[in-house]
């Protein structure tokens, strides 16, 4: 598994729309809910797609 870089992470709440950092401490649960998705969001894209559930160290085996 790869480390997690704290900059990169950094970066990728920096580089969310205004209103996904504002709204992530909204009173209002769904405002939160939504702003909290959307910095997900930006998270993955910036990190790139997510990993496959296939461990590249698992042998194929053919059926």
């Amino acid at each position: 598994m790869d480390e997690i870089d704290e900059n990169r992470v950094a970066k990728a709440i920096l580089a969310a729309p205004g209103w996904a950092r504002v709204g992530i401490s909204a009173p209002k649960e769904s405002t939160r809910e939504a702003a909290a998705q959307e910095l997900a969001l930006t998270i993955t894209k910036m990190f790139g797609e997510r990993p496959s559930a296939i461990d590249p160290n698992q042998l194929v085996l053919a059926l």
